[in-house]
């Protein structure tokens, strides 16, 4: 893999993570999640506010790259997958806001992959498939995230047909956030990402820790979670001087 496969460019607040493979349509190999893996990490530890996910080339990703899968031996297949797993629950545990910009096709992890960030906005012309539905080999991590966006019977259509599924239905099921047209894209992408950064970054950071925490389990189990998560960060100083701030009708001053 190319030292410039995984590209990082920061500009004020936001950092952005480029997939730069677009000879391998950005197929994501062994060494090519680890570096997108290394990439978050390095970004997490940083004061960015947030973080984009992009993409060179004609598509956004084309998933697994088989060249590291086929003959490979079970336990090889395990090991790439859970490196897999890795690297979708590292953009989930960074504190920052994750928004993938997908353009072109986002096809079975490369799909799972922008699921896997916080937010996403799609040009129109994008498409979403999870193809192995009409193959051999069935899209099983894919559809974890999938589903977990778009509930039971849309991910069951998405991956028993394995048909590819425009970006306005993306958006409709939930899949993505908005589905615009390609010359906004940037433009929407940016938009998003400052509005899903105001506040305290510290506040935004705990905030996404405890959504991701509560969201798969059952409703009573999440409530008593939440709770203890928010009575815990009240006690914050950023908590404390947002409600005093609300209070004095003034404009918050978040602690460094």
């Amino acid at each position: 893999m190319s030292d410039n496969d995984v590209l990082l460019h920061r500009d004020g607040p936001f950092t952005t993570i480029t997939m730069n493979r677009p000879r391998r349509r950005n197929a994501l190999s062994r060494d090519f999640l680890l570096a997108l893996t290394g990439a978050f990490r390095e970004t997490g530890g940083t004061d960015a506010r947030g973080v984009v996910l992009a993409a060179n080339g004609p598509v956004f990703s084309a998933g697994h790259d088989f060249a590291d899968m086929a003959g490979a031996s079970h336990a090889d297949v395990r090991d790439l997958l859970q490196v897999c797993t890795e690297l979708m629950r590292t953009i989930q545990s960074v504190p920052q806001v994750v928004v993938a910009r997908v353009h072109g096709l986002a096809t079975a992890a490369g799909c799972q992959l922008a699921a896997s960030c916080d937010l996403a906005v799609a040009a129109e012309s994008a498409g979403f498939a999870a193809p192995g539905g009409k193959g051999g080999w069935f899209c099983h991590t894919p559809l974890v995230a999938i589903a977990h966006n778009i509930g039971r019977k849309r991910a069951a259509e998405m991956a028993l047909t394995g048909e590819v599924f425009d970006a306005r239905t993306a958006a409709d099921w939930g899949l993505i956030n908005y589905a615009v047209p390609d010359d906004d894209l940037d433009k929407a992408v940016h938009d998003l990402l400052e509005r899903a950064t105001q506040g305290s970054p510290r506040s935004k950071a705990l905030g996404k820790q405890a959504m991701y925490a509560q969201l798969d389990r059952p409703e009573q189990d999440a409530y008593t979670y939440a709770i203890e998560a928010m009575a815990a960060s009240s006690q914050t100083p950023e908590a404390q001087e947002g409600m005093t701030a609300f209070l004095e009708k003034r404009k918050p001053t978040w602690p460094a």
